[in-house]
């Protein structure tokens, strides 16, 4: 089942079951991640889609993929470099990835698949951890490398946290419809060129033992949602480096899961 967040023809924010081949409409829900998701009779006007999930918290993980850790010459960590995103920097599909006034020039791209925690998950066994995902998203965990690694020596929060940052979507995919999220295509293309060209196979830490340790020091809350990794072929590691630039079109597609498209754009150039 693929469920949206969309703005109806009312300019009323739904929740909804979603048919790509039926792009303008879909089947309305109640509840939520954490009550439940109850399907109506009704049916909506779709005139624009929303981030899929209102995350509690955004957590992510660094250095998960094994070509991604060579490119950077960092090594395979032993566990899983987590750190974190603010809530404000989640943004949606078709929603523009803004280059910050505050001096951000070294603006990256990660296509990441993103987990959504669906029940409260305190020191869950790995073999478990499966019947707490709710679903699975596409993501963006855009990335200012100059305050990442330079501004904030070393410190990642605050270079991936800028407004527009942490784009999600389109839709939530539930975790029944995903057979095995350790082996999914995931790929980026910017202005149609492809950038990242790989598979979840490639990960250090599969996604339910990512899961199992974090539950083991924080509770992890419905409606939480985790970022897995980002394989190689990102723009810092190029020759030569290669960061997103205003006009440029992102997409982030993962196998059985979506395509997530934000354009680029200049903060201020917005109206």
């Amino acid at each position: 089942m693929k469920l949206i967040r969309f703005v109806d023809e009312n300019a009323t924010v739904r929740q909804g079951i979603y048919d790509p081949a039926e792009p303008e409409v879909a089947k309305v829900v109640q509840g939520n991640i954490a009550s439940g998701i109850v399907s109506t009779n009704e049916w909506a006007m779709v005139k624009k889609l929303l981030a899929p999930v209102e995350p509690c918290n955004v957590f992510a993980l660094g250095l998960n993929y094994r070509k991604h850790a060579d490119e950077t010459s960092l090594g395979y960590p032993s566990s899983p470099v987590v750190f974190m995103k603010a809530s404000t920097s989640v943004a949606g599909p078709g929603e523009a990835i803004v280059l910050p006034a505050a001096g951000a020039k070294m603006v990256d791209f990660e296509a990441e698949l993103a987990i959504i925690i669906g029940r409260r998950a305190k020191h869950v066994p790995s073999v478990q951890a499966r019947d707490y995902i709710f679903g699975f998203t596409c993501a963006n965990d855009v990335s200012a490398r100059d305050w990442q690694f330079e501004l904030q020596k070393g410190q990642w929060t605050r270079g991936k946290s800028f407004d527009t940052f942490c784009p999600l979507g389109p839709w939530l995919v539930t975790a029944d419809e995903i057979e095995d999220p350790d082996r999914l295509s995931i790929r980026t293309t910017i202005n149609g060129k492809t950038l990242q060209d790989s598979t979840t196979a490639d990960m250090i830490f599969s996604v339910d033992s990512i899961v199992s340790d974090l539950s083991r020091t924080m509770t992890l809350l419905p409606g939480t949602v985790i970022l897995t990794g980002t394989p190689d072929g990102v723009g810092f590691t190029r020759q030569p480096p290669v960061f997103l630039r205003p006009g440029d079109v992102v997409t982030v597609e993962i196998e059985n899961v979506g395509r997530l498209t934000n354009p680029v754009e200049e903060e201020g150039s917005l109206s």
